[in-house]
């Protein structure tokens, strides 16, 4: 059986995130790749944040949550949101992608992905937090990918 894995096309784990995907440059959603998805999976969630941004704004910096992404999607195409998933709201105060926009110096950014063996029933308005708490004791399988981004 394969792990639940997460990759991109425009860069590689731990490589720098190209720049038209940050939030001032383009803001541009990053193409995922979705493989060894679990068969008993019923929907798929993503959550990219900032954890570096702690020392910066005080807090881990939430830049896109999604859900309810159909479990047989394989990739996520750049500037795109699949079919019948939902997007969150990001700490920029929008529903929707957010890019790297770090204050001060390089950030890593972790995209996080998550199998549930559930579909979420959350509105558009909803939070990391509050996708983060109904996901509780539903998930499968997880993978990360992560990225830098210099300003």
């Amino acid at each position: 059986m394969e792990n639940l894995q997460l990759t991109s096309s425009a860069f590689s784990h731990g490589d720098e995130i190209p720049r038209k995907f940050g939030y001032k440059n383009g803001n541009i959603s990053t193409p995922l790749a979705i493989s060894g998805i679990p068969t008993e999976a019923k929907s798929l969630t993503l959550i990219m944040d900032d954890p570096d941004a702690m020392g910066a704004v005080g807090k881990v910096w939430v830049h896109w949550v999604m859900w309810n992404v159909d479990p047989t999607t394989s990739e996520i195409v750049e500037s795109t949101v699949p079919s019948g998933a939902v997007e969150g709201m990001t700490d920029f105060g929008q529903v929707g992608y957010g890019g790297p926009a770090p204050p001060d110096k390089r950030h890593t950014y972790v995209f996080k992905l998550y199998a549930l063996d559930t579909k979420l029933d959350l509105s558009s308005e909803s939070t990391k937090v509050d996708v983060e708490n109904a996901m509780e004791g539903h998930i499968i399988e997880q993978a990360t990918l992560t990225g830098t981004y210099t300003p």
